[in-house]
């Protein structure tokens, strides 16, 4: 049996340890954690889509109110882990402690709240959502029980952070993987075997978060070194909260955006009717499956960036930078090229035979693999601004894709190109947020290199005295 490592050795780890062996080790398992979730949600829209073409096109109306959960999970998760990894670098303990229980409580009650107000609302939200005639009683059946499980979908998402940004990737992993293999498994026990159809699908993925959140909490509260989620540290002060939607509303924007770009995608595709909507989707929890892998990796250097930033060595933040952007690039290009040329296959084994799907989500994915590499400086260039607590500048950059960019396209594209414009509206987002994100970060990157030259000289002078 392993030994528990301290905290010092955790700092000395995070600190000294060359990166080229650090990030890897600390991303391997937030790779799998991030790509079994992936699986999970699209094993969720691949067995939904043997039901009908209505049904496919209902999980891609849900998948924007399941966003703005995630959204609030990641805004405190994150938003919190950035804090805590700069705390924990600074070697302020106790900071860290209570920035953790307060954002793993208010996440819990504001999933109650929002599983109250949606329940409450339910008709009506629906149809905000982008729903169809057709689409309605399918998204309203999988939002029901989506929206049970918000309580405790915001507190695992908070707690997953958390675990990661202490280092911790591997007792994450534990949870989020035994979750979404468990989901994967009671998908076809629910909607065919039970016959609980689209409402199954649904059953599956709460019942799998349940059990995802019991094993984080496990994690969280009894293992040795990791920091515990306390009532009694619950510290509701305008400093915390500031300090953790501070580092977290890159997140915010990122996943609330993503949330109302998928509201905007439903509704722009409406005219085109359902088969655009289930292409449309399938596409997309396509294209997270192949940047989940990417934001996994990113996830390792977020907590290596945090804790390096604290410790004011500035070179191994920029070392660490460059790194994961050069295996961003390789990897997102191969992925890319394997997608483009294998798109029509992929698109067929969620609609075999429905080539009107087929052929609207081809073209859709192939488009979108051609700006992958440009994600790649995206998403690195988001994660680096986050983590060393450069919140404002964070937000735009990862406003773009989603937002900034993606919002005023759909609205404006499909009502000049029909379904080419539709199609298009991811490929140009990407390509106009790059151009964004190199503008703000370079001058980090400079900034940086600058901090790291004052310290080099200033410890060669104490070494000369």
């Amino acid at each position: 049996m392993s030994r528990t490592v301290t905290q010092e050795e955790r700092y000395r780890m995070m600190t000294e340890k060359p990166i080229s062996r650090l990030i890897p080790g600390l991303a391997v398992p937030t790779i799998i954690s991030m790509l079994i979730t992936s699986i999970y949600n699209m094993a969720d829209t691949f067995f939904v889509s043997q039901i009908n073409t209505s049904a496919s096109a209902a999980v891609g109306i849900i998948f924007s109110l399941m966003a703005m959960i995630q959204a609030v999970g990641f805004t405190l998760g994150m938003g919190a882990g950035n804090y805590i990894s700069r705390s924990l670098g600074a070697k302020n303990e106790d900071i860290a402690v209570r920035t953790a229980a307060t954002a793993f409580f208010t996440a819990i009650g504001i999933g109650v709240v929002m599983a109250v107000t949606g329940l409450s609302f339910l008709d009506r939200l629906v149809r905000l959502l982008g729903a169809t005639e057709t689409i309605a009683p399918y998204a309203r059946d999988y939002a029901r029980y989506i929206l049970l499980g918000a309580p405790v979908m915001t507190g695992s998402f908070v707690m997953n952070n958390l675990l990661r940004s202490q280092g911790y990737a591997v007792y994450a992993m534990a949870g989020i993987t035994t979750g979404g293999i468990l989901n994967m498994i009671l998908d076809p026990v629910f909607i065919f075997g039970l016959r609980m159809g689209i409402s199954g699908a649904a059953a599956a993925t709460v019942i799998s978060q349940c059990v995802s959140f019991c094993i984080l909490f496990f994690q969280c509260n009894f293992r040795k070194g990791c920091i515990r989620l306390r009532p009694g540290k619950f510290t509701p002060s305008l400093k915390i909260y500031g300090e953790i939607l501070h580092a977290g509303l890159p997140s915010l924007c990122r996943q609330g955006l993503a949330s109302a770009a998928a509201v905007a995608l439903n509704v722009a595709a409406n005219p085109f009717g359902d088969a655009a909507i289930a292409a449309m989707s399938i596409v997309t929890r396509y294209m997270m499956f192949i940047n989940s892998a990417l934001i996994g990796f990113g996830q390792g250097f977020q907590p290596v960036c945090g804790f390096n930033f604290g410790a004011k060595r500035y070179d191994r933040v920029l070392e660490a930078f460059w790194f994961c952007l050069k295996v961003a690039v390789i990897l997102l290009t191969t992925l890319g090229v394997i997608s483009f040329f294998g798109a029509e296959a992929i698109m067929g084994l969620f609609r075999k035979g429905d080539l009107e799907v087929i052929g609207i989500g081809t073209w859709a994915m192939r488009f979108q693999c051609l700006t992958l590499p440009f994600q790649a400086w995206i998403i690195m260039s988001n994660m680096l601004t986050q983590s060393i607590g450069y919140g404002f500048r964070a937000s735009i950059v990862a406003a773009g894709r989603q937002g900034i960019f993606l919002i005023p396209a759909l609205l404006t594209l499909p009502r000049f190109l029909g379904i080419l414009g539709l199609q298009l509206c991811q490929p140009i987002a990407d390509v106009c947020t790059s151009v964004m994100a190199a503008v703000i970060v370079v001058s980090i990157l400079k900034e940086l290199k600058v901090w790291n030259e004052e310290i080099q000289n200033l410890s060669k002078k104490t070494m000369d005295e």
